[in-house]
């Protein structure tokens, strides 16, 4: 590799590692605890508790029509959002607000046991937990947190693409995983970050992609409802937007649903006027029932008035992207031990990043040409 070149991909790997540190630290630390978000409920007592043998929420139960009641019975003057099941137990969560197309701010989330009519009351989305996802997702600023993060996200991949591709001459004469400890403390760090961000590699490209994915998550809803939604839609487009009060039957535009896919499971259900519905219809959302296919949602568009189908179609592969995105940034699809393995990389990932911001600072006025000897020399020049 020529000297330039050298030059070229050390300067941007150093100023896109700068750039983007201090916000993926953030984002590593709040990260860590998000990875065991599921157990920590479960310590806390904040995860919903119900009748071991209790049927799956979206196969029994109560009546959906008769959840809803009880839902909007503890809200007055509410209207419907969402319905959400849970698949291995029968919590069903129903989401409420003062419009349809109500912010997130303003959403109040109740927790039910389908099989018993019961309530855990509302979520309460004010305590350790939630205050460290949203630091995580957008850190208090909405979408312009959301794609700022992105951009810091795009940034990350950048910084690992160049370092791998200074890391191959470098490494030229060393041995992989040469640690020299005998040498300046300098080259001792160099070495430790060098070792675990190579380690570490294909981990911190998959979550920063799918870092970057989940970040677009709005515009990415935002072309959906633009297209393939208004496409889906295109019947009711002339017509004006349904009132809560002429909401049909929720059970039997479920028993539509189901009709048009009987071998997939339902995983939540848009009412009219919010952002993953139309103005008109109940969008039930499916998800396969096998491990591949559980994370990827169909949606079947009912009329709400009428209970009828409309359409049912495969979210594109944009939207199908993000879908997949989301367990493999935090590790939930397979388990404690994949999530175990999830915080050992983030730890290494902390000590990466760390040990970059280390050594700029240590060694922040040697000249360009310094450094790019080192990576021409394969190490050797390194002090």
């Amino acid at each position: 590799m020529q000297r330039s070149t050298i030059r070229a991909w050390y300067l941007v790997h150093k100023w896109t590692s700068l750039v983007c540190t201090i916000f993926l630290l953030m984002l590593c630390v709040t990260g860590l605890p998000l990875i065991f978000h599921d157990e920590i409920d479960a310590l806390t007592g904040d995860a919903p508790a119900y009748a071991a043998d209790a049927p799956a929420s979206s196969q029994g139960g109560l009546p959906l029509d008769t959840m809803l009641a009880k839902a909007l019975a503890a809200r007055p003057g509410e209207v419907p959002l969402f319905m959400a099941f849970d698949n291995a137990s029968p919590v069903l969560t129903v989401t409420t607000g003062p419009a349809p197309d109500a912010p997130a701010s303003a959403m109040t989330l109740q927790l039910f046991d389908r099989s018993t009519g019961t309530t855990t009351g509302a979520v309460d989305e004010s305590g350790v937990m939630h205050f460290i996802l949203q630091l995580h997702t957008d850190m208090f600023l909405g979408l312009g947190g959301m794609l700022f993060l992105g951009a810091m996200g795009v940034l990350f991949v950048v910084a690992l693409v160049s370092g791998t591709v200074l890391y191959a001459p470098f490494m030229r004469k060393l041995d992989f995983g040469t640690l020299r400890t005998g040498r300046s403390k300098r080259v001792k760090w160099l070495d430790y970050h060098n070792l675990l961000g190579i380690v570490a590699l294909m981990w911190m490209t998959v979550v920063g992609v799918t870092g970057v994915i989940n970040a677009l998550a709005t515009p990415i809803i935002g072309i959906w409802r633009m297209s393939e939604l208004a496409d889906m839609t295109r019947s009711h487009a002339d017509r004006e937007p349904l009132p809560p009060s002429r909401y049909g039957s929720l059970d039997k535009a479920m028993a539509e649903a189901r009709k048009a896919l009987p071998n997939a499971n339902p995983q939540f259900i848009a009412f009219p006027g919010g952002s993953y519905s139309s103005k008109h219809h109940y969008a039930v959302f499916f998800q396969g029932n096998s491990p591949i296919t559980e994370r990827l949602l169909t949606p079947a568009l009912i009329d709400a008035e009428t209970g009828t189908l409309t359409d049912v179609r495969p979210m594109p592969w944009y939207t199908q992207a993000l879908s997949l995105s989301q367990p493999l940034h935090f590790g939930d699809y397979g388990g404690l031990v994949l999530k175990i393995l999830w915080a050992i990389l983030d730890i290494f990932t902390l000590y990466v990043l760390g040990t970059g911001l280390y050594l700029w600072l240590g060694k922040r006025r040697a000249p360009l040409e310094r450094r790019v000897r080192e990576v021409e020399t394969g190490g050797a020049a390194a002090a």
